[in-house]
């Protein structure tokens, strides 16, 4: 992968993220399904899901690589996009990993991953921070269509 573009801050993450899922022209019924960490990597995927809350396919989060717990992500009023308590079965037209998946502390594996993934032949996304999906060689075993690699430091506290 080539650098393509840089940009700041939160819309520098989700301009880019849009444009290419509607480059995916998803349709009513199609899946755009996240795999992330429960905790860490769910308000970043409902941030991403409130960008393309317009869309119409269905927004999908798996915590970890445990498809059995999938649940759909959902417009809340006057909240934003928030995983709901509704279960669901992932079937992905495009696929959303988070860079917490890759993490060091993290249980889940590269190879792990992709044994839940590679049944799936669709659009693959990658969204981290710090250059984590570098770090852990998972750019390495991962073709992804879009990465979308943010850095948040220096993180300044004032008191």
């Amino acid at each position: 992968m080539k650098q393509h573009e840089v940009f700041e801050s939160v819309p520098g993450i989700l301009r880019p993220f849009k444009a290419y899922v509607e480059s995916l022209n998803l349709q009513k019924g199609d899946q755009l399904v996240y795999y992330g960490v429960p905790g860490t990597c769910t308000p970043f995927i409902e941030l991403l899901g409130f960008a393309i809350r317009g869309l119409p396919a269905e927004q999908v989060f798996v915590p970890l690589t445990d498809e059995s717990k999938a649940k759909k992500i959902v417009p809340v009023a006057d909240v934003g996009m928030q995983v709901s308590a509704t279960g669901v079965r992932p079937n992905p037209k495009a696929i959303v990993l988070m860079g917490g998946l890759s993490m060091p502390n993290s249980t889940v594996t590269a190879d792990q991953m992709k044994a839940v993934i590679g049944k799936y032949r669709v659009p693959l996304v990658g969204v981290c921070f710090m250059k984590m999906f570098e770090k852990t060689g998972w750019t390495k075993t991962f073709d992804f269509g879009l990465l979308i690699d943010a850095n948040i430091a220096p993180v300044d506290v004032w008191k």
